[in-house]
């Protein structure tokens, strides 16, 4: 039996039943697969069920504000996915008319879709003969033909699509897209695969010569960086507090957050209480100050760890511009803040 045959047999048996594998609108299956980049399926389908809900159709996702759109995203990390998913959704419908592009090339021109993207949804909706290649795909096609070209250089990204295109059943591209993309997620796992029950087992280059550990090869990544942050979590007597909008590139724009002190590393209360004397709003006025984590939070991002203090900061004035803190909650934030927003309970 060839390699898609044996593939899509096992998918047959073996695949979870999904609410994106029960349509072909081309909708939904973009709205499942950039949820689920960078995504596990298990933390991405409760945001899917969301998504698919609050806005049952591309026109709906196109009418809402960014913000709403933030919200409904918080917890899932990697914001920029949701403002290209937002901003593609405008293009779809001021410039397509609501029409969603009917092949791999035009998908590609959607904000926030790539290869990937594109080639799962022409072969799910449009049965195009478009390979799909993702960390699952690397990962069954390295063990299984024994292929040490590393998947995070230029010559892999070419050598495993050209690769996966030659493998791909044409007559049923969507069926062995998804086939080897779950067989990847819960068959040739990343790590303690059960290689006795694989379908692959005598014919697996990596089983054979025991290199399961050793596939696939990735060149390493630049060291973290490690940033020092302060959250000022202002509280006045008429109970309200300050927030502010990230502005610029970064991970987080447009999300909001207390106001920030960055630093070269973690401030002492009397470094902070300096530093607070300088700003504008805290000139000449009584306040205090206290710590509210004892131990610094550590949020780890792919490219930088976040060393985290909140203080909390309280005056005897009101302040301008601040909000109520019942309000709060209602503005999309990252995942680090909603999770101090959660546990202070203002």
């Amino acid at each position: 039996m060839s390699f898609s045959k044996t593939l899509t047999h096992w998918y047959s048996i073996n695949k979870r039943q999904l609410p994106w594998r029960q349509t072909t609108n081309p909708y939904y299956i973009w709205l499942s697969e950039i949820i689920l980049q960078q995504t596990q399926i298990k933390q991405g389908l409760p945001y899917y069920e969301d998504f698919v809900t609050t806005f049952p159709t591309v026109f709906h996702l196109a009418k809402a504000n960014e913000a709403e759109v933030l919200k409904l995203w918080q917890g899932l990390g990697y914001y920029s996915r949701a403002r290209n998913l937002h901003a593609a959704a405008k293009y779809v419908v001021d410039e397509l008319q609501g029409v969603f592009p009917t092949n791999y090339k035009d998908l590609l021109k959607l904000k926030g879709v790539g290869d990937y993207t594109a080639s799962a949804i022409a072969s799910i909706c449009y049965n195009e003969v478009a390979a799909v290649v993702d960390g699952n795909v690397y990962r069954v096609l390295s063990r299984y033909f024994g292929i040490y070209t590393p998947i995070n250089s230029s010559k892999g990204a070419k050598e495993f699509k050209t690769l996966a295109q030659e493998l791909i059943d044409v007559k049923d591209p969507a069926t062995f897209n998804q086939a080897v993309m779950e067989f990847g997620a819960i068959q040739c796992k990343p790590k303690s695969p059960d290689c006795t029950i694989c379908p692959f087992n005598n014919s697996c280059y990596a089983y054979s010569n025991a290199v399961i550990g050793e596939l696939p090869v990735k060149i390493k990544a630049a060291k973290v960086s490690k940033k020092y942050f302060n959250f000022l979590v202002f509280l006045t007597p008429n109970q309200t507090t300050v927030l502010e909008q990230r502005q610029g590139k970064g991970i987080w724009q447009n999300l909001y957050q207390f106001p920030l002190i960055e630093s070269e590393k973690g401030l002492t209360h009397r470094q902070l209480q300096k530093e607070l004397e300088t700003l504008d709003v805290l000139k000449g006025k009584n306040f205090e100050v206290s710590l509210y984590n004892k131990d610094e939070i550590v949020h780890k991002l792919s490219h930088q760890h976040l060393y985290t203090q909140f203080w909390i900061i309280e005056v005897d004035f009101n302040i301008e511009g601040a909000i109520s803190v019942s309000e709060v909650e209602d503005f999309p934030v990252p995942i680090l803040i909603g999770n101090f927003i959660e546990n202070f309970n203002f």
